[in-house]
């Protein structure tokens, strides 16, 4: 899986959008620290105007 991106919605929901070889996504929220799977849904949110694509630093210190 790579990562196309990792987005935070005008709400503050932080979400990433994974996909693999065969081109299928993977949505994952992080909560509390840890990401975890979330509705397919949701890969349209980084659609939205208001939603923000975090650049490599931004998504690399939510976790760290």
């Amino acid at each position: 899986m790579t990562v196309d991106g990792v987005y935070r919605t005008e709400s503050g929901t932080v979400f990433k959008v994974q996909r693999n070889t065969d081109g299928q996504l993977r949505i994952e929220t992080l909560e509390a620290g840890e990401w975890v799977p979330a509705p397919a849904k949701m890969a349209g949110l980084r659609l939205n105007p208001t939603t923000k694509r975090l650049t490599a630093r931004q998504a690399a210190s939510l976790t760290a």
